[in-house]
Order: C-alpha cells, then sequence, then structure tokens
C-alpha cells in the first residue's frame, strides 16, 4: 500500500483536523484511524462503539469525492484496523 498517498486521501476527508506526521505515513495514518475508531476525540461518556464509527467512517469515505481505488484502500485499511481494535476488546 501507498501510504503517503492514503495520508493524503485520510486528509481531504477529515479537512478541518490537523494531523502532524508521526515517524513516518503508515504510524501516521494507523494511529489516525484507530483514534477514529475508538472515538478518543469525544468526551468518554459519549463516545459510541467501534462498529458505530466503522459504519460511519465508510459512509464518510462512500460519499466522498476520492478515487474508487482510493476509497478501497482506505476501507480496506480501516477493516483491517477495525478488526484489530475489535480483537484488542475481547482480550
Amino acid at each position: 500500500m501507498d501510504y503517503d498517498r492514503l495520508l493524503a486521501s485520510y486528509r481531504k476527508l477529515w479537512s478541518n483536523r490537523t494531523l502532524p506526521l508521526v515517524n513516518n505515513s503508515e504510524t501516521t495514518l494507523e494511529e489516525a484511524i484507530k483514534k477514529e475508531l475508538l472515538d478518543e476525540m469525544t468526551h468518554p461518556r459519549l463516545r459510541q462503539r467501534p462498529e458505530v464509527k466503522f459504519v460511519l467512517a465508510l459512509k464518510r469515505i462512500f460519499s466522498s469525492s476520492l478515487s474508487d481505488r482510493e476509497k478501497l484502500d482506505l476501507i480496506e485499511l480501516h477493516t483491517k484496523l477495525f478488526d484489530r481494535v475489535l480483537k484488542k476488546e475481547d482480550s
């Protein structure tokens, strides 16, 4: 996967957020998506479950103006990280 391209695509989805580079594009992107799925930007009492955040992320990707390739790659990465988040919750 071309993480530099995917990070640029992800930044288009969240134009109002600053997303500074942490180590490299892969780390930055994966940490941002995990944070999104765990709803860490929301007050703890108001947080939604990862399943809800995953569906909302997919809707945001589908309704974006990104290319089909960018959409598929972001969905694939979201799915991979969503599975990791669920496994951690089960542990």
